[in-house]
């Protein structure tokens, strides 16, 4: 059993914390408001810490799930950042869906302050972290990784290293970039078969089991067809994962049509007030 600290209790990291605490770790957590961190200690033991520094020091490994580069940063560096508190050796993992770039920022100054650092995005939403279910993409030095990857076990049904520092992320806009087709295509469908007259719940039936299946249609068409969108991934933070798609694939020389429009569509269903609405409501704009 590790000594960890976990940086970050939204959606995701409350759960991904417990499943820790759940496996015999010593957990020590941080939110940046206090009260989310004394819920989850409330809940399952441990000890909140006022800042990352205080959190991360004396650990084995320091677990981080904040919002974007802006907020990973304000975490890792300065007097009261994590890298400030941790001992010579340990490993910072990273589970935030940031850029490439700050990845590798953060992973220099780590290895230059005798830190590792392994960026590990997820993918699997809040319901993959309730049940320790998630998918998981790391990138970086492999003995770190090695040593990382029986704890990031806790939450996880798949965890793999895929090469170097900024891989991981690398990995999770590759995910994000098929989402954004696959939830515009569903909602095309779903929408066409509505107009059209068609019982959608009898028709996902059928077609989940050909080669138009996925986890989208099993898991959204539902409530797709509900016109229900109070749960999931929020279009907010996908409009940001996106932006970091598309900047990358910018510096890179790739090109990303299906994905810049895709963004598009979201960003009109921002301006119909459904910003903080799962990923699956992009069928709005079609009704």
């Amino acid at each position: 059993m590790a000594k960890v600290a976990f940086l970050g209790l939204g959606v995701m990291g409350f759960p991904m914390a417990g499943h820790l605490a759940a496996k015999g770790h010593e957990v020590t957590v941080y939110n940046r408001s206090p009260a989310k961190a004394e819920a989850w200690v409330a809940k399952h033991g441990g000890r909140a810490a006022a800042t990352p520094r205080e959190a991360a020091a004396g650990q084995d490994f320091v677990m981080a799930c904040v919002g974007n580069d802006n907020d990973l940063r304000g975490i890792c560096t300065g007097p009261d950042g994590a890298f400030a508190g941790m001992q010579a050796g340990a490993v910072f993992v990273d589970h935030t869906t940031v850029s490439a770039q700050v990845t590798r920022e953060m992973a220099l100054l780590a290895e230059n302050m005798g830190l590792g650092f392994v960026d590990a995005p997820v993918s699997g939403g809040q319901a993959g972290a309730e049940n320790g279910a998630l998918s998981v993409m790391c990138g970086g030095v492999e003995a770190q990784y090695a040593r990382a990857e029986p704890v990031i076990a806790g939450y996880a049904r798949i965890c793999r290293r895929l090469g170097d520092s900024g891989a991981g992320q690398i990995a999770k806009m590759m995910n994000q970039i098929c989402i954004a087709g696959l939830v515009q295509g569903l909602a095309e469908a779903l929408a066409f078969g509505e107009k059209a007259g068609l019982d959608g719940e009898a028709v996902i039936e059928v077609i989940s089991q050909g080669a138009a299946g996925s986890w989208q249609m099993a898991n959204r068409h539902k409530t797709m067809l509900e016109d229900r969108f109070d749960h999931g991934f929020a279009v907010d933070w996908m409009r940001k994962d996106l932006g970091i798609c598309l900047a990358t694939a910018n510096d890179i020389g790739a090109s990303l049509p299906v994905t810049a429009l895709v963004d598009q569509f979201y960003k009109d269903i921002q301006r119909m007030g459904g910003g903080r609405n799962d990923t699956s409501s992009l069928i709005r704009r079609l009704r």
